[in-house]
């Protein structure tokens, strides 16, 4: 039996506040389609206090924020970028161009082509994420794009050093100092001073993942994303302070990021809930964490593993860090996670920094259908055919013929009859029968 000790904010609520975004977001894409520029400046002075001659740093100015990191810094960026781009290497590899022939004389193909601009956006505004830097611009220059875009909001009223100094070494080709609503509308719609890009990637706020879902189409996105998840599987073979923490972890984040404890035992359960609110009395960030927690902390109770299999595939988390006796049983039978954390030497904090996996990650059961942020949502998979002989022309065109002819597509027919003439030397009747054999 699966139960709740301790349940979050309904659904109604969440739709409540997902309408007013809606409609802010509507007002500004708008507006910087109509006015372009201006618009962004205004909302940039509105939103972020940051009105500047020009949102793009010059190469002097990026190089003034490099120098302003320590060596230490520069070196623990160009670590965890190694890594990243070590990952994304080996999987760009492991997707191969391919041409085979299928029948005699006919060749079919595809190949692996990278998008021609990408904008990255990378969150600032409250906690300035450099990772992301990381995890969007390297992986997409590994997938060969041409032209990055990169932007960040301000921080305390400048750029943020490390944000772009991690650009810059990820090869960032343009750096914005510009966040919000503001910043992914102008990459997507293009502005006179703002070039538009075919694909918007990179986690935000709620403005920010909207504003990406309004554009969709218009552009690419890499995913449709809300507030940070994360699941913590459990069983009695780990400590409460050791969830606690990976709890917190996540729910810092924001307000509204779900953090979850799945176990089978009641008594971890309930030591991981005293153990939240310990923690919470001392965390830096329990301001943010302890109205996450409150709100949309969730603590469930299973008696077996296989209901903690068929819940965890329920809540199809982003972030899913399994802490029990046999990791492997859940990596196994697992269907719907962004990515899986497994054991207890690792957590999510290593995904989300410096380990190597990409942390843009699908949220709202996005798990379904989708995996996360890697090097291949930057390669568009095209394919191509090619027949070589006259022989292989007549023989597919009169199957052609025939099966446009059940659609009535009489033009679709004629595009197969004439190769039939031209290459097989015979008319052809719509209803000739397919040869046996």
């Amino acid at each position: 039996m699966i139960r709740f000790l301790k349940k979050g904010q309904d659904a109604q609520a969440h739709a409540n506040a997902d309408a007013k975004v809606r409609a802010t977001v509507e007002t500004i894409i708008a507006d910087i389609e109509k006015r372009g520029d201006d618009a962004v400046l205004e909302y940039s002075k509105k939103f972020d206090q940051w009105a500047p001659e020009r949102f793009t740093l010059s190469q002097a100015e990026i190089e003034s924020a490099v120098n302003k990191l320590s060596p230490r810094e520069i070196e623990d960026i160009k670590f965890a970028q190694k890594q990243i781009k070590n990952f994304a290497t080996i999987q760009r590899q492991s997707m191969q161009d391919v041409e085979v022939e299928t029948l005699p004389g006919v060749m079919l193909g595809h190949k692996h082509i990278p998008v021609n601009a990408v904008g990255c956006y990378v969150p600032g505004g409250k906690y300035p994420l450099i990772a992301s830097a990381h995890m969007s611009v390297l992986t997409a220059k590994v997938a060969g794009v041409p032209h990055v875009v990169s932007t960040a909001p301000p921080y305390q009223g400048e750029p943020h050093p490390a944000i772009v100094a991690a650009m810059h070494f990820a090869g960032a080709d343009q750096i914005l100092v510009l966040g919000g609503v503001q910043a992914v509308a102008a990459m997507a719609i293009g502005t006179r001073s703002i070039p538009a890009v075919d694909m918007l990637v990179g986690p935000g706020n709620m403005f920010v993942a909207e504003a990406k879902r309004q554009l969709f189409g218009r552009v690419g996105i890499d995913l449709f994303a809300g507030p940070t998840e994360t699941l913590v599987i459990a069983d009695d073979s780990v400590d409460a302070e050791l969830c606690a923490v990976d709890l917190l972890g996540q729910a810092e984040h924001g307000p509204t990021s779900p953090a979850v404890l799945l176990t089978n035992s009641e008594a971890l359960a309930k030591a991981t809930i005293a153990e939240v609110e310990r923690q919470l009395k001392v965390l830096p960030t329990a301001g943010i964490a302890a109205v996450a927690w409150a709100e949309h902390g969730e603590v469930i109770v299973c008696d077996t593993l296989e209901e903690m299999v068929e819940k965890a595939d329920e809540l199809a988390s982003e972030h899913v860090q399994v802490m029990t006796r046999d990791p492997d049983y859940f990596l196994n039978r697992m269907t719907n996670y962004g990515a899986l954390f497994l054991g207890s030497r690792t957590n999510v904090s290593f995904g989300d920094k410096v380990i190597g996996t990409n942390h843009t990650l699908p949220t709202n059961k996005n798990a379904r259908y989708t995996g996360g942020l890697w090097v291949g949502k930057f390669l568009k998979t095209c394919t191509y055919q090619r027949v070589t002989t006259d022989a292989a022309s007549a023989e597919i065109g009169a199957v052609c013929s025939r099966l446009c002819h059940m659609e009535n597509f009489a033009g679709h027919g004629e595009q197969a009859n004439i190769r039939v003439r031209r290459f097989g030397g015979r008319d052809v009747a719509w209803y000739e029968p397919v040869a046996a054999g």
